[in-house]
């Protein structure tokens, strides 16, 4: 079984975003990227699927800038056996990506892709289930555990109200959560390697999608600095701040 992986380049979690001066958007100048942290997870659970023998081949992808390489090699590195990068200089919306993304679906056959339930640079949590709606495939979305029994691949997601297990019929598409796995560190030989694994380039005419944006960003802000807090002596003080804040009656 073949298992599709998308991964994102996105500004790294530990690097605090700054907005531009017109605010326009996220000032994405001399700034570190790196791999969407949940597609990471992503890549790791595809990685060991592969080594139960569960899963033949592990295919990672990326839509964006020719940049994306990097991000594509670190998969790579990590284990992945090759990889497509469909170049795009503008911004792709969610939307678009599962568009081109089902007609890489189309062409490779996977039994299985595992992508980020979001990327944390817009946290629009859509990608996965737009796939799965244009591809026809069953979704397990926000999944915890994942395990791949002959025809079916059991997903156990995080809710509202705890646990619950779905069993899918492949092929499907899952979307990873956090506590999926703890994702590997590429070794420096495992590096070395990734330079010559195959890395494709396409482009999103090559799929025949339209990536036009269809949303106009009016302006960017960064969020109010957090005031400071006040001490009171006890809790009649307490409740009578409430009060004049409006937050008590």
């Amino acid at each position: 079984m073949k298992v599709l992986v998308p991964v994102k380049r996105v500004i790294d979690y530990n690097v605090k975003p700054r907005v531009k001066m017109d605010g326009s958007g996220v000032d994405l100048a001399n700034v570190k990227m790196s791999m969407n942290p949940f597609d990471e997870i992503a890549v790791e659970e595809a990685i060991r699927l592969r080594e139960k023998g569960v899963a033949t081949e592990v295919v990672a992808v990326s839509i964006g800038v020719a940049k994306a390489q990097e991000t594509l090699r670190t998969a790579l590195a990590m284990g992945a056996d090759r990889a497509i990068l469909v170049v795009n200089e503008g911004d792709v919306e969610p939307l678009a990506v599962a568009k081109i993304l089902k007609g890489i679906v189309d062409e490779e056959r996977p039994g299985l892709v595992i992508l980020g339930k979001q990327a944390i640079d817009d946290d629009s949590n859509q990608t996965g289930q737009m796939l799965a709606a244009l591809t026809g495939r069953p979704q397990g979305t926000f999944a915890s555990k994942v395990e791949v029994s002959g025809e079916q691949v059991s997903v156990t997601r995080e809710v509202d109200g705890g646990l619950e297990t779905v069993t899918l019929a492949l092929p499907a598409i899952v979307t990873t959560d956090l506590r999926l796995n703890e994702p590997r560190y590429a070794s420096l030989p495992n590096i070395m390697k990734a330079k010559s694994k195959p890395l494709a380039q396409k482009t999103p005419a090559d799929y025949g999608v339209d990536v036009t944006p269809r949303l106009t960003t009016v302006t960017v802000v960064e969020p109010p600095k957090r005031v400071a807090g006040v001490k009171v002596a006890d809790v009649d003080e307490l409740v009578a701040k409430l009060k004049n804040m409006g937050v008590a009656a």
